[in-house]
């Protein structure tokens, strides 16, 4: 398992978001975006493998989760396009879950467990 994960929530429909493409990227000194990996949730909502190779580095990161994709593929007229969630790791060995709450016109995140 990758030390970044996440699981997407549609709150609307009560389920897992199965289906929801995202990027993972890490902000460079410089002040730009390294895309790390791609991954796709699974029927439970979930994306396991996002952290291709190599560890985890302090730094900055992103999860860019295209809902946009979802909600078309759910026939749902949504909001917002992409949901673009920025955290910090502090501690390079812990392992670190985004997960996202969402719904068409909405969505919560926090750091869970």
């Amino acid at each position: 398992m990758s030390q970044i994960t996440t699981h997407v929530l549609d709150t609307s429909r009560g389920r897992p978001a199965a289906g929801v493409p995202l990027l993972l990227e890490m902000k460079r000194p410089q002040g730009d975006w390294k895309e790390l990996g791609r991954g796709v949730t699974d029927a439970d909502g979930r994306c396991r493998q996002l952290l291709s190779t190599g560890e985890l580095a302090v730094a900055t990161y992103r999860l860019i989760f295209d809902t946009a994709s979802y909600f078309k593929s759910c026939n749902v007229s949504s909001f917002y396009p992409q949901v673009s969630v920025e955290f910090e790791v502090r501690d390079a060995a812990s392992h670190y879950h985004v997960p996202l709450l969402l719904s068409p016109f909405g969505y919560s995140t926090y750091r869970g467990s």
